[in-house]
């Protein structure tokens, strides 16, 4: 079984278990506290809020080649916009489908996750209702094939699955396959490898090492700062938040945290991270994700907000209050802390 897929992708998630209690201390607030803005979104994984308020919304479906983006509107109506993206269903019950999406001056980034393809398509003139658009007929680019070319991972993957614009306008790509930053240069879309991420060292653990999976992508004026998830065994504690230097030079930033699935910048610059939840691996009967262990946790490592079902994205909306976006139920939820 692939791993990275299995946590990556937008099926439900195996969770054999039931019944787990808030535990590490989630004295966060619960997410049964926060108001909902819409939970009528199918497997999302990730979004890009508008200046006008509206949230574009990335959502991988059933495997069915479903898998399409939305918009939601303040008051929480969900609007198709591109349907019929590759979406398949995998034989281990996973999906492979759509990454995250970006909005910029009217300007919409998708990422096609495994299937690699980077869509730029011009969202400016687009008016609630209007007819969806099939995904066939959006231009694109196949940075997949460029990753695969550089021999970054063994068996070779790509999976670019979340971005970022740089310092110097170029699109920043993190891609959870081959476990690598690619850069797309803003004046001739060129790619480049930009920073790539060693496997992790872990402690007391039945294997030595895992993978690093890069997850979230943000940059806070002086630096990149990447959201790690981990590969199997999702051991607790092994994830990080890395920095990346504008020159591409990766080093710890901060260290003990559980598989990332995210970053956002709070107002002062300081990452706030999601976490998508604890992994049980007691064979034969308690195996999987653990429900409603997902969180959302600050640089320090201390609770946002817990109890959340697989939560794969958080943006700032103003001031102290964000968007946070669980896979699990389908839900963009409005939070303040």
């Amino acid at each position: 079984m692939n791993y990275k897929r299995y946590l990556l992708s937008a099926t439900l998630l195996l969770t054999l278990v039931t019944g787990c209690s808030d535990r590490d201390g989630l004295d966060g607030l619960l997410a049964s506290q926060r108001p909902i803005l819409t939970d009528d979104l199918v497997n999302p994984i990730g979004m890009s809020v508008a200046p006008n308020g509206r949230v574009w919304v990335s959502e991988t479906g059933t495997g069915r080649n479903d898998g399409r983006v939305s918009v939601v509107t303040g008051t929480g109506q969900v609007y198709p916009v591109f349907t019929g993206f590759q979406s398949e269903l995998r034989p281990d019950g996973d999906v492979s489908s759509l990454g995250h999406v970006l909005y910029r001056d009217g300007i919409l980034y998708i990422l096609g996750g495994y299937f690699g393809k980077l869509y730029r398509v011009d969202v400016s003139s687009y008016r609630l209702g209007d007819p969806a658009r099939p995904a066939s007929s959006l231009p694109s680019e196949d940075i997949g094939a460029f990753v695969l070319s550089q021999n970054l991972s063994s068996p070779l993957e790509s999976n670019i699955y979340s971005m970022t614009f740089g310092p110097d306008g170029s699109l920043y790509i993190v891609d959870a396959g081959a476990n690598a930053i690619i850069r797309r240069d803003k004046d001739n879309g060129r790619l480049s490898v930009f920073a790539r991420f060693p496997n992790i060292t872990l402690q007391n653990q039945p294997v030595p090492t895992t993978q690093a999976v890069p997850t979230g992508i943000v940059h806070d004026g002086s630096r990149f700062l990447v959201s790690l998830l981990t590969g199997f065994s999702f051991a607790p504690g092994a994830a990080k938040i890395m920095q990346v230097s504008n020159t591409g030079v990766v080093s710890d930033y901060r260290t003990g945290f559980t598989t990332l699935t995210d970053i956002e910048l709070t107002a002062n610059k300081a990452p706030v991270v999601t976490q998508l939840a604890e992994f049980v691996f007691q064979p034969p009967t308690n195996v999987g994700f653990q429900p409603n262990t997902g969180a959302v946790r600050n640089e320090s490592g201390t609770v946002l907000l817990g109890g959340l079902s697989r939560p794969t994205d958080i943006e700032r909306i103003s001031g102290s209050t964000y968007y946070v976006l669980t896979n699990g139920d389908g839900t963009i939820r409005r939070v303040t802390f």
